[in-house]
């Protein structure tokens, strides 16, 4: 058994929205374990029934499953679609929980739709430009992530 707590992590993705020049923020809900009423970007954990009930891409895998969780994600949470999916960057803490997650952070266009947030998650939202989302009680490091796309994916 130690063997595999030792070994098992979360896995979730996050998605930085680009839209018209500014970045979506959303506030989490008070109800929260990690982060209560602080300011995040949409995403969620990788759960099994992610894929398990869908065909495979090959004949052992499935295939952009990171992307797949990430539009479904951002859909359920915010109402909106979302395109050309990008990499930003990836890290780990500690839940209160005690488990390890890894969060693989990305980044996306915009598609379609309005924000209808989930209000069991989120409660609040803005559309931010960089200098505005300093102001904003942001997650560690969600700032950064902002700033690290405007500069390297301009608009």
């Amino acid at each position: 058994m130690a063997e595999i707590k030792e070994k098992a992590h979360y896995v979730a993705v996050t998605g930085i929205i680009r839209k018209d020049g500014k970045y979506l923020i959303c506030k989490r809900s008070p109800k929260e374990k990690a982060f209560p009423n602080m300011w995040c970007v949409p995403g969620g954990k990788v759960e099994m029934q992610d894929f398990i009930n869908t065909p495979k891409d090959t004949q052992d895998h499935w295939l952009d499953i990171l992307e797949k969780v990430l539009k479904k994600e951002i859909f359920e949470e915010t109402g909106l679609s979302v395109k050309n999916i990008g990499y930003v960057s990836s890290l780990v803490f500690i839940r209160p929980n005690g488990f390890p997650t890894i969060i693989i952070s990305l980044c996306a266009d915009h598609l379609a739709g309005d924000i209808k947030l989930a209000k069991d998650e989120l409660v609040e939202h803005a559309w931010v430009t960089v200098e505005e989302a300093k102001k904003y009680e942001l997650i560690e490091n969600i700032y950064e992530q902002i700033k690290k796309v405007d500069e390297t994916q301009p608009f």
